[in-house]
């Protein structure tokens, strides 16, 4: 099977940061990109290049461990390869490759030849402290192996109360982002979003917090009373004409049971899956869900990940949330090209839009002590350098970006952009590098100028890569996709003006994808004629 470009893009950056000293980089890749076909090519790679190579691919849901096991036999038939796994009844070992369920396998630690390379699907489950079983098996096969490799790969690279998941203590050393959720929805490999704000948002304004999520006792007791859920079940009914595939993500297990009811009351086939549900059972539902049998599903905490239908049309959020990773799980679900709508709608009665924002630009969670005790330090990303910044400021104080006043508080998601990614494409003929220093920071960073024509006021991005932090990152990266379109090296960040003459020298990209912000721009993506040849 060959890989689709971004696919491909994304396994050669893996190599290039491996090349360059990296011992456990990690993949980020949005829901539905197709990770275990990217595993699937890492396997066959470490094995078929590099012979003697061992490597074990690790999971926690079984459909995630059938998915890349799948995969790999897809792309390879004759692959070398054994599944270790209680939920799939399958406990192979001593093949060059083993996938397996990370609960299964960290009981024979003693009993599997050290691999080369460890694989982590959904990683972003890999706790940041010392402890718990992946931290327990990757230390006992690195004090075997000092040159092994850990790969990590996750859409949410982040966890609630730590940040980014390379922020110390940490398991990866570095973030590559090939792709992006607008560039997939752009090319068709993803359906896009569209929501609505709910005419009831539940209010969870005395709910307390513990570990950076609400007290699930105090949320039970504010999501399900038997008048919210009918207001929500009906309002459900009214916006789903047309729609066949709905799943509901309730706030705990008898919550899920009495939107069941609801629904029924209304005269909706439904369904609850809890983690109580039996295997057989949870298949027999799924099955009859898929075919149309059942219109809606409801759950609690358990079709987040692992779960794959393409045709769900339409996901019902009634469980508040303040972790963006549990937020983006919950909105990947529907976001699987259909067959019969171009869509899916998300209807959003917890307010986890308004929380956490599109889903194209969620700010990753603060670190545990970045603010003081009971309080929130409530912040914002400024939308032309991504720095962010505390919520009250007016002028960023990266690149001087004017944020627009804020809408009143009743108007401020009347129309809830999911996506994010309302957007203007124009050609480009020429583009212009240069340095600028920020107005409060006084650090360095490059400015480009995208022109359609030498008349043309452009289009200005800043790329702040000498920043700290989430700007910096994502700068970071971006210049190494720049770089590898543009086929020279990675930049020099400690001498910009010689890197910015370096990119001017360059063929710059074919076309972009803009977006208006404020009275700003920015620029969400950028398509190079390599491109669009490989398209074509």
């Amino acid at each position: 099977m060959t890989l689709r470009e971004y696919q491909q893009r994304a396994v050669n950056q893996l190599y290039e940061t491996v090349r360059g000293g990296s011992k456990r980089p990690c993949l980020v890749l949005p829901t539905g990109a197709g990770k275990s076909h990217i595993v699937a090519q890492i396997c066959r790679d470490a094995v078929e290049r590099w012979p003697g190579n061992r490597v074990l691919v690790l999971t926690h849901v079984k459909e995630i461990i059938e998915q890349n096991y799948n995969k790999l036999i897809q792309a390879w038939p004759n692959a070398p390869v054994g599944v270790y796994s209680a939920g799939m009844r399958m406990k192979e070992l001593g093949e060059p490759i083993t996938v397996a369920g990370i609960q299964s396998i960290i009981k024979r630690i003693d009993d599997i030849e050290t691999p080369n390379v460890i694989v982590i699907d959904e990683c972003h489950l890999v706790g940041h402290r010392d402890e718990g079983s992946y931290r327990t098996l990757i230390a006992a096969f690195e004090s075997r192996n000092q040159a092994l490799r850990v790969v990590g790969l996750t859409a949410t690279p982040y966890r609630l109360g730590h940040g980014l998941i390379t922020d110390s203590p940490a398991i990866f050393d570095t973030l590559i982002e090939p792709v992006s959720i607008e560039e997939l929805v752009i090319d068709g490999y993803l359906a896009p979003l569209r929501s609505k704000l709910a005419d009831r948002t539940i209010d969870v304004s005395n709910v307390h917090k513990r570990r950076g999520e609400f007290v699930e006792s105090e949320l039970q007791a504010a999501v399900d009373t038997v008048e919210q859920t009918n207001t929500i079940v009906n309002e459900i009914v009214a916006r789903s004409e047309g729609r066949k595939h709905w799943l509901m993500f309730c706030s705990g297990v008898v919550h899920s049971f009495h939107v069941r009811d609801a629904l029924r009351a209304k005269g909706v086939t439904a369904e609850t899956i809890t983690g109580e549900t039996s295997k057989k059972e949870r298949e027999r539902l799924l099955f009859e869900f898929k075919r149309g049998n059942i219109t809606a599903i409801t759950n609690a905490n358990v079709l987040t990940t692992g779960f794959d239908f393409p045709d769900i049309d339409l996901i019902a959020m009634i469980r508040p949330t303040l972790s963006a990773s549990l937020y983006v799980q919950m909105c990947g679900r529907g976001m699987r090209p259909k067959s019969k709508t171009d869509h899916c709608l998300v209807l959003d009665f917890a307010g986890n839009v308004s929380r956490h924002g599109p889903i194209t630009r969620v700010v990753p969670p603060k670190r545990k002590g970045s603010s003081k005790k009971g309080e929130e330090c409530p912040t914002k990303s400024c939308p032309q350098c991504n720095e962010i910044q505390h919520a009250s400021v007016r002028t960023c104080e990266c690149c001087g970006f004017e944020f627009p006043k804020p809408k009143p508080k009743d108007l401020l998601l009347h129309n809830d952009d999911i996506m994010g990614i309302e957007s203007s494409t124009k050609p480009i003929s020429s583009w212009l590098w240069e340095v600028r220093t920020s107005f409060h920071a006084g650090i360095e960073m490059f400015c480009v100028t995208y022109k359609s024509h030498p008349n043309d006021t452009g289009i200005t991005e800043y790329v702040t890569v000498k920043h700290d932090g989430y700007a910096g990152t994502k700068a970071r990266k971006l210049m190494d996709l720049v770089c590898y379109e543009c086929n020279i090296p990675a930049i020099d960040t400690r001498d910009l003006h010689k890197a910015a003459d370096e990119l001017n020298a360059c063929q710059p990209p074919h076309e972009i994808e803009y977006k208006k912000d404020g009275k700003y721009n920015r620029v969400l993506r950028r398509v190079w004629w390599r491109q669009m040849e490989a398209a074509l």
